[in-house]
């Protein structure tokens, strides 16, 4: 596996900063809004849903590393040949509020699944945050043995913060901040801590380990062009500011 080049220095250097439209988001307009502001805000990749057109479209657009997103491994496979640069299976996020569940063997299944679909391309696989902590480190090392360059926590949904402000957003990130330090601490390849995540605890997501962060619903809510432009470089502004304490080991 050769990862994008831009891509492989921003997570060595603990800035990677992905923006994501949404694994269940098909609207071309609302798909483009969030890669412009990507673009322009200066992120380092997006992730967009797995659709070829979407794909071609979002070629057109930037010059940015586009990755899809999905849990059916058959569906990633138009979308390489329309030009994707790297693949994810999952987050989530959306299925749980759907009642629906990924376990431990399922999501090593599809990994493995899809790894005999497409043996050279990036490949980041989300470890499901219904799992206890323990169960998900096991998990992030077999999928790591089976081919995952990537590996990306998740936790928002799980996350109820009884407070506001600060306080509340600290307590939002707290499940996908513990999934990346106990995960960091076990794998050597690249762990991209998401969900749930704010300006407020991107900079705690690399001090836990992570070599970089996901950022979705932060973005991709907004219905403001220019205030997505503005946070995701408040976002990038933050990722600067880190102490860079765990780089990735090669």
């Amino acid at each position: 596996m050769t990862m994008q080049p831009n891509l492989e220095t921003a997570f060595c250097q603990q800035q990677t900063l992905k923006v994501i439209s949404g694994l269940n988001n098909f609207d071309r307009a609302k798909v483009s809004q969030v890669i412009k502001a990507a673009t322009v805000g200066g992120a380092t990749f997006v992730d967009i849903a797995a659709d070829p057109e979407l794909v071609k479209m979002a070629k057109q657009m930037t010059s940015l590393p586009i990755c899809v997103s999905a849990v059916e491994p058959e569906r990633f496979v138009s979308c390489v040949k329309a030009g994707a640069d790297l693949i994810e299976i999952g987050n989530f996020d959306t299925f749980y509020i759907e009642g629906r569940r990924f376990e431990a063997e399922e999501v090593l299944a599809l990994t493995q699944q899809t790894r005999r679909l497409l043996p050279e391309i990036t490949l980041s696989v989300t470890v499901p945050h219904i799992l206890p902590l323990d169960e998900q480190v096991e998990l992030a090392s077999s999928l790591v043995e089976a081919g995952a360059d990537i590996i990306q926590t998740e936790g928002g949904t799980s996350s109820n913060p009884t407070q506001s402000g600060t306080f509340g957003l600290i307590e939002k990130a707290t499940p996908t901040l513990a999934a990346a330090s106990c995960i960091s601490q076990a794998v050597s390849v690249p762990v991209l801590c998401a969900s749930g995540l704010s300006k407020v605890t991107v900079p705690m997501a690399i001090a836990a380990g992570a070599s970089g962060v996901g950022i979705g619903s932060a973005v991709n809510q907004l219905n403001d062009e220019v205030a997505m432009i503005a946070t995701v470089r408040g976002l990038v502004e933050s990722l600067s500011t880190v102490q860079h304490r765990n780089p990735v080991r090669r």
